[in-house]
């Protein structure tokens, strides 16, 4: 039956954290043995309980009268509200919860959607429309694009260019390549960066919204890792901190990363009204909605001091397991220094041992002999080749066992 599927989806690789879960289930009862149990340092999910306060909240409202029935697609207006609310606290800016914010079961599935609404699908590679996404980057944004029979262009994140390309020099390169700028829809950005951690500065945002109105294309905005700075890190912005931004932008939140709700499923966009209304009216015909005790949860946590607390906690804890990390791969080897590990985020992006010739090698290395669990640079797009990215989202006392295991079996930077 597979000949009766769509060649997009044919070509649609299994994604990345998946594939290596099931590797690292496959080996369990090998590494158990060996006293080398798997410690997962690859999935982007904290393992702490979200806020006892939200959790409550969901038990409460689970047990109300009425919240069991279909919701409205775009979001219950006591969640949008809120959303609205958060925003104007963030960035000063007003928005209309009715068609400025669209509710999403996690932005993972709002972006995948929006770009889906964006392409018109083609055979032929050159025909295609046309998103410039970051590279490295979400592994999922390539993919996206592929599955909705568009094409993908990356824009390299680099040291060189500090991880703000010129993106008048991706169009002139993707002309060079012999497609048409006139295909390009969209543009990705995602600040703090997956998997760099890196973030942007409010002129670069100013820039690529300029670039944005100029060729008259869509700025999407990831900002999924937005709460997730350390003390002492720049600020991480949104784009609606531009003036004007609304014109050309959407912008994607997550109740996952900053809440450890990744099993909720919900999330927002915000931001330019044709594109969110577009978007809540595909959804309208492919999902009915956020189960309300979540969306009733969700909007108290938001503008909570409990939810305020719970974020610069977690934070400080990201901060400490990153040290932990960071000490231990300089006794072994690697210039952490020189690296600049990253104020954001939980990932730290490092290079391969110069003896290994990939990163999936690197990789499959290390999990086959110590059983931790890391990704491949290559995962992230070309540009990944020699580096692999580590999650900093397990126990203390794991990252210590990290440390240990990978000095006991020799993973030395040389």
């Amino acid at each position: 039956m597979k000949e009766l599927f769509n060649d997009y989806v044919q070509t649609l690789e299994t994604y990345i954290m998946i594939q290596i879960k099931m590797e690292a289930a496959r080996l369990t009862p090998e590494l158990t043995a060996k006293n080398r149990a798997p410690i997962s340092l690859a999935m982007g999910a904290p393992v702490e309980k979200p806020p006892k306060f939200v959790t409550d909240k969901l038990i409460e409202y689970a047990n109300t009268d009425g919240m069991h029935t279909y919701t409205l697609v775009k979001g219950e207006a006591y969640l949008l509200e809120s959303i609205a609310q958060n925003m104007k606290k963030r960035t000063g800016i007003d928005f209309d919860s009715k068609t400025e914010i669209c509710a999403l079961i996690g932005s993972k599935e709002g972006i995948a959607n929006l770009i889906r609404a964006l392409i018109n699908p083609k055979p032929e590679m050159k025909e295609r429309d046309i998103i410039l996404i970051p590279d490295p980057g979400y592994a999922s944004y390539k993919e996206m694009v592929k599955v909705s029979g568009g094409m993908s262009y990356g824009i390299p994140l680099t040291s060189e260019n500090n991880y703000m390309p010129d993106l008048e020099e991706v169009m002139n390169n993707l002309e060079k390549d012999g497609y048409s700028k006139s295909k390009v829809k969209a543009v990705v950005i995602n600040y703090p960066n997956n998997p760099l951690g890196a973030i942007c500065t409010k002129e670069y945002l100013q820039k690529t919204i300029d670039f944005c109105k100029k060729y008259n294309i869509l700025l999407i905005s990831d900002a999924a890792y937005i709460d997730l700075t350390f003390e002492g890190a720049p600020k991480a912005h949104s784009v609606f901190d531009i003036e004007g931004a609304k014109d050309v932008a959407v912008e994607f939140y997550s109740f996952s990363k900053p809440y450890s709700m990744t099993g909720w499923r919900i999330g927002w966009v915000c931001g330019n009204k044709d594109a969110v209304g577009i978007l809540g009216k595909l959804k309208s015909t492919i999902d009915t909605g956020i189960y309300k005790p979540i969306q009733k949860a969700a909007a108290e946590i938001l503008n909570s001091k409990e939810g305020d607390e719970y974020i610069v906690e977690a934070n400080k804890r990201f901060e400490r397991k990153q040290k932990i990390i960071v000490d231990g791969f300089k006794e072994l080897g690697w210039d952490m220094d020189k690296l600049n590990p990253p104020k954001a985020t939980f990932y730290l992006w490092l290079p391969i041992p110069p003896k290994y010739k990939t990163s999936k090698e690197f990789t499959d290395a290390v999990l086959q002999t110590s059983g931790i669990v890391l990704v491949p640079g290559t995962g992230f797009g070309q540009n990944g080749e020699g580096w692999f990215r580590m999650s900093i989202v397990a126990a203390e006392e794991q990252m210590h066992e990290v440390i240990r295991r990978l000095k006991e079996d020799g993973f030395y930077f040389e």
